[in-house]
C-alpha cells in the first residue's frame, strides 16, 4: 500500500512532531508533504523523507511564520501530491489535512483543532500589537469557515484525546476515533537509581504553555524547579524569576538526557490547557506524578491522588497549593508508571493500522 504523510509545517519539535516521527517508522517509505521545513531547527530528523515543500518554504517565513498565518490556507492548497497514493494520512491541527490528493483515502489525525481560527484570545491577542489583532478578526471568521470545510472532507477523523474528539464533534459536526499519541514506554521507565530531588515542566516557551505561573508559584516556594524548553518567552520567563532555585536549561534533544530529567523530579507541573500533552504523559511513563490543571488533556491523564493531583484554577496560588499539598503525600512510581500504558506506542501502533487496513 502507498502511503504519503502530510503535516501542518517544520520549524520546531513538539508533540505533533513526535507522533510524525513514530508514523514514519511505521510506514518508513511514506514521503512527508508540508509547508515548509527548517532543517537546522529539526536537527535534520525528516530530511531524508522530505517530498514537497509550499511556496512559503523561505528562511525568513519559517523565522517569523506567525507573520504570514493568513497565507497558509492558500500554501496548503498549492501542495499536490497527485495520483500516486492509496492512503493519505494528515498528521495536523488544520492546514496538513488541506493539502490536495486524488483517490487515495484520507486519515486525518488530530493533534488539535487549528487554534488561530477557534482560539484567537489565546493564540492570536499574544503576539498580535491590538490594532493587528482587531483587523485579523474578519480574517480568524475566514479561516473558520475554511477549517471547518477541509475538516469535514477527510474520510476519516481521528482524535489525541477526549477533549479533542468532543471539540471536533461540535465544530465540524463529525464524529472520530480516539487514539491516544504514542509514548515510548519501553524507553520511558522508572529508574530507582536516580533521586528525586527538583520540581519540572517542559515544553516551548509560549504564552499559552502558561510556564509564568510556574515561575511566579516557585518565586514564593522554597524549593528547586528545572524549566526545560526554548521560545519567544525564554527572556521574559527569566526576567521573572526571582528565586535563584528556577534554573532554565534551554531545550534538550537528547532523549536519554530527558528521561533522566523526568526520573529526577519529584513531579512533573503541567500548568496549560493542552489537548493532550505528551511530555506529561512520558514523566508519567517515568513513575513521575503529574500535577496539572483540571482541564483537557490533564484531567485524562491525571487521577487526583493516584498518580498526581489537579488544581482548580489556572493561577500561580492555585499550583502553589497543589505543590505545598504535594510535598506531605507519597505516590508509587510503579503504579503511576503502569497508569501511562494506555499511551504506549504499541497501542498506538496497533489501532493506527488496524483503522488504515480497513
Amino acid at each position: 500500500m502507498r502511503v504519503a504523510i502530510t503535516h501542518d509545517y517544520l520549524n520546531q519539535f513538539g508533540g505533533a512532531e513526535r507522533v510524525l516521527e513514530i508514523l514514519t517508522d511505521m510506514y518508513p517509505d511514506a514521503p512527508i508533504y508540508t509547508l515548509f521545513y527548517d532543517k537546522n531547527a529539526l536537527n535534520g530528523r525528516f530530511d531524508k523523507k522530505i517530498a514537497k515543500t509550499s511556496f512559503l518554504d523561505r528562511s525568513f517565513i519559517r523565522d517569523h511564520h506567525r507573520a504570514f498565518i493568513p497565507l497558509f490556507p492558500l500554501a496548503a492548497h498549492s501542495v499536490n501530491l497527485g495520483h500516486d497514493y492509496d492512503a493519505v494520512i494528515s498528521n495536523s491541527v488544520g492546514f496538513g489535512k488541506a493539502m490536495r490528493h486524488s483517490r487515495a483515502k484520507h486519515i486525518f489525525y488530530c493533534n488539535a483543532l487549528l487554534r488561530y481560527a477557534w482560539d484567537p484570545e489565546t493564540h492570536l491577542k499574544d503576539f498580535l500589537p491590538k490594532p493587528l489583532y482587531t483587523l485579523s478578526r474578519p480574517a480568524t471568521s475566514a479561516m473558520r469557515t475554511w477549517d471547518r470545510w477541509t475538516g469535514r472532507k477527510a474520510d476519516i477523523i481521528v482524535s489525541n484525546s477526549e477533549y479533542t474528539r468532543h471539540r471536533i464533534r461540535k465544530f465540524y459536526d463529525r464524529d472520530s476515533e480516539i487514539i491516544y499519541p504514542p509514548v515510548d514506554t519501553e524507553f520511558f521507565r522508572p529508574d530507582k537509581n536516580i533521586e528525586k530531588k527538583y520540581y519540572l515542566a517542559v515544553g516551548r516557551l509560549i504564552p499559552y504553555k502558561k510556564f509564568d505561573i510556574v515561575v511566579k508559584a516557585f518565586n514564593k516556594l522554597d524549593l528547586p524547579v528545572r524549566i526545560i524548553g526554548d521560545g519567544r518567552e525564554y527572556e521574559r520567563l527569566k526576567s521573572l524569576a526571582t528565586s535563584p532555585k528556577i534554573e532554565f536549561t534551554g531545550f534538550i534533544h537528547d532523549p536519554e538526557k530527558l528521561r533522566k530529567e523526568y526520573n529526577g523530579a519529584k513531579a512533573f507541573l503541567f500548568p496549560q490547557v493542552e489537548d493532550f500533552g505528551l511530555v506529561a504523559a512520558e514523566s508519567l511513563s517515568c513513575g513521575t506524578p503529574v500535577i496539572g490543571y483540571a482541564e483537557a488533556g490533564a484531567k485524562e491523564m491525571v487521577t487526583h491522588g493516584k498518580n498526581g493531583l489537579l488544581f482548580e484554577e489556572q493561577t500561580a496560588d492555585a499550583l502553589r497549593s497543589a505543590v505545598e499539598k504535594f510535598e506531605g503525600l507519597k505516590f508509587d512510581p510503579t503504579e503511576i508508571s503502569l497508569s501511562a500504558e494506555k499511551f504506549s506506542r504499541k497501542e498506538f501502533e496497533s489501532k493506527f493500522r488496524k483503522i488504515i487496513e480497513e
